[in-house]
């Protein structure tokens, strides 16, 4: 295997192992643990991702890289109804289990002007569209409404829910935007 390779294949193992361990133990986890995890030795990380900012960049912007390939998928499912209700509810759990890392990106701010910002902000505003748009021209969704509400509206369910005791209070939330989203009490 090259050198190039090698390197290529440790990033991706660093990113992946990141993924999981700040799943379980939040943006403040063990940059050591990470490189143990992942096989390497805390240099590779370090080499690969300078400081905590820049893993946390990388990870979330992986994160997002895959909730957009899922609405690129979901645009050419036999219902467009459908396609926006998976999507915004994978948006939800993206929103919910990626808040305290974006937060911390907030706190710390990432490495350089637009890091993760507004590059990442147009990709979901840009899966978003694709969704609802289709909708709008099967004649299903609202047309006085824009995916940035809809954004909007997901990420004031998933900041609103962290720490509540109902586990069903973000879906219930969800429904009745996807409800407003067709004018009518549409069952999904």
């Amino acid at each position: 295997m090259t050198r190039r390779a090698d390197a290529r294949l440790n990033r991706e193992r660093l990113v992946v192992t990141a993924r999981e361990v700040f799943a379980e133990s939040g943006p403040g986890a063990s940059l050591n643990e990470i490189a143990r995890r992942a096989g390497v030795g805390p240099g590779t990380l370090y080499r690969h991702f300078p400081n905590r900012q820049t893993l946390l960049t990388a990870v979330l912007r992986d994160r997002i890289e895959t909730l957009c390939g899922q609405a690129e998928e979901l645009l050419t499912a036999d219902s467009a109804d459908e396609a926006l209700a998976r999507w915004l509810r994978a948006f939800l759990t993206h929103a919910r289990v990626n808040q305290g890392m974006g937060s911390a990106l907030m706190i710390e701010g990432p490495e350089g002007p637009d890091a993760l910002g507004v590059d990442c902000h147009q990709q979901i505003l840009d899966a978003a569209t694709g969704l609802l748009t289709r909708a709008q021209r099967l004649g299903t969704a609202r047309t006085d409404l824009t995916a940035g509400d809809l954004v909007q509206l997901v990420v004031g369910i998933a900041l609103s829910t962290t720490h509540g005791a109902d586990a069903e209070q973000p879906e219930r939330l969800l429904e009745l935007v996807l409800d407003a989203a067709h004018g009518a009490g549409r069952k999904w």
